[in-house]
């Protein structure tokens, strides 16, 4: 006889599930029973946040959800920071956990990993959180936990299975099927969002990360309407070293003007969050004449006043948008100027340091081409994410926008390694935010993944320490001692090498990394803050 958990592993694996992140323990073992024989990949992170972050990473570079097992109590506890970023990064995931026995929950009867309710607690992070109570949930449950997946905007979402549920016998029952309602684009809308187009003298397009799928079909119609693309963190790539293309912060001077000098701007698949169009904090962010926007929300539709507002996929409604479109004439090159001049003015906006740390990210991806690059709150991650062209759509990645969780580069890193054998990842973390989830890196070890870790090494938090004293606090709490990071690599079995902020520096030790088939790390000796 077949158990519940033996039977959600099969249905894992029928619904394509390849990859499983998780630390077993005694209230998932019965969820493990069948793994082994699946044909799914177990990893194992040192921590349930990085099991968490690990899946994100998975997701964003393979375009499937990331799947995390993780105990009930502190486990799930754990992921919830994971959950959090994935839901404010629209990343799908599943995390599946245990649960106490059904007869005791709720009860305080001090079990080992006892929450008060921990159904309704992580049911304020996921989108969904079902729970397994007999043989006939089972697939429900996870037919509700993946819907989200491909119905409207994904997050994270999480199933739940008692401890002696998980054991019980599992009687095959007709499998539950729920699919998500598909919004038909009303033709009136799409006729008004493409006749605006077309009358538009000087149009913008706002690329966000819901647009990467469809990045061939934004830089189409950027080119026909000679449209400028500002791209946000999670869009860039999209138009990598295109013309039109605007690689920089929405929040910058130049790029605000950009917008505001607009008749019409369309936003695609970007939450218009202040994360990204007010990264300075003024409480405003430009105004959008004529605003249209493309979203696979129609909540996230409604939260900015829009003229025309066009529910569905990236890919499905700009294919719509260009196929009656008529084409303007671009032989002007107005469009291309707009956005060379706004390049030029965001780039001197950034002032020297920052400038020469984007110098570094542009050397990093000359020298490894096609990679992607996972980052921490960081000072390159800073710089990068005010200006920075990468040359993979959706390539470049990062937690210091949404949720902005410390210690994500790491593991999710190791995910997008999984996700993409091919490509060579480079994991940008600061030596603050490394200390956070550095034993992860025994991760990347194990499954012999060729990801660059490079350490930014400026010891301490150089970012926090000057918005203290920029405002008049005493800096406090900002100078933790980092590890020595060459002995740190040595007792992971992994090279290390130590350079300058020379670009080219840079470049030489990340083009040394080539023949190195596992994980390596380069660390770069920055300049010590020193409070004035």
């Amino acid at each position: 006889m077949t158990s519940i958990g033996e039977a959600l592993v099969t249905q894992l694996a029928e619904r394509g599930v390849e990859t499983v992140f998780g630390i077993p323990g005694v209230h998932t073992v019965e969820l493990y029973r069948g793994l082994a024989a699946s044909g799914i990949r177990h990893v194992t992170p040192r921590h349930e946040q990085g099991a968490g972050f690990m899946a994100d990473g998975y997701a964003r570079v393979s375009g499937k959800p990331g799947v995390a097992f993780v105990i009930t109590g502190p486990g799930l506890t754990n992921t919830l920071t994971p959950m959090a970023q994935a839901r404010a990064d629209s990343i799908p995931m599943l995390v599946v956990s245990g649960v106490n026995r059904l007869s005791s929950l709720g009860k305080g009867l001090g079990c080992l990993h006892e929450l008060p309710n921990q159904h309704a607690m992580v049911s304020t992070v996921a989108l969904v959180s079902a729970q397994v109570r007999q043989s006939d949930d089972l697939s429900s449950a996870l037919t509700k936990a993946f819907l989200p997946f491909s119905s409207g905007r994904p997050g994270p979402t999480h199933v739940e299975i008692p401890l002696d549920v998980a054991g019980g016998d599992y009687v095959e029952n007709s499998v539950v099927t729920e699919t998500g309602s598909q919004t038909q684009l009303e033709p009136d809308q799409v006729s008004r969002a493409q006749n605006a187009l077309e009358a538009a003298k000087a149009p913008v397009i706002l690329a966000g990360g819901g647009s990467v799928a469809a990045a061939d079909l934004v830089r189409d119609l950027a080119e026909r309407l000679d449209a400028p693309v500002v791209q946000t963190v999670n869009a860039r790539g999209v138009m990598y070293d295109h013309p039109l293309g605007v690689p920089a912060s929405p929040s910058l001077r130049a790029v605000r003007d950009l917008i505001e000098g607009a008749d019409v701007v369309l936003a695609v698949g970007t939450e218009l969050g202040p994360t990204d169009y007010d990264m300075y904090a003024t409480g405003s962010m430009a105004r959008m004449q004529g605003l249209i926007r493309i979203d696979c929300c129609n909540e996230q539709i409604g939260r900015h006043p829009a003229e025309i507002g066009l529910q569905g996929d990236a890919g499905v409604v700009l294919d719509v948008l260009i196929a009656d479109l008529r084409r303007k004439n671009a032989s002007t090159g107005a469009g291309a100027d707009r956005a060379a001049q706004t390049r030029t003015a965001a780039f001197e906006e950034l002032g020297q340091e920052y400038q020469s740390q984007v110098q570094i990210l542009d050397a990093m991806r000359v020298a490894a081409p096609g990679s992607v690059m996972v980052g921490d709150s960081t000072q390159p991650i800073y710089a990068g994410n005010l200006y920075y062209d990468h040359d993979r759509a959706g390539g470049w990645f990062n937690a210091a926008t949404g949720y902005g969780a410390l210690g994500y580069a790491i593991p999710a890193a190791i995910g997008a390694a999984i996700a993409d054998p091919g490509a060579r990842v480079i994991c940008i973390i600061g030596d603050g935010g490394a200390q956070f989830s550095l034993p992860e890196i025994m991760a990347a070890v194990d499954e012999k993944l060729p990801i660059i870790f490079v350490v930014w090494n400026n010891h301490g938090y150089r970012e926090i320490a000057t918005s203290m004293q920029d405002v008049g606090v005493t800096v406090v709490g900002c100078d933790p001692t980092p590890p020595n990071f060459e002995a740190a690599a040595l007792s992971f079995g992994i090279p290390h090498q130590k350079c300058g902020t020379d670009p080219q520096a840079v470049a030489a030790a990340v083009t040394a990394c080539d023949g190195i088939t596992g994980p390596c790390m380069i660390e770069i000796e920055a300049p010590v803050f020193t409070p004035s």
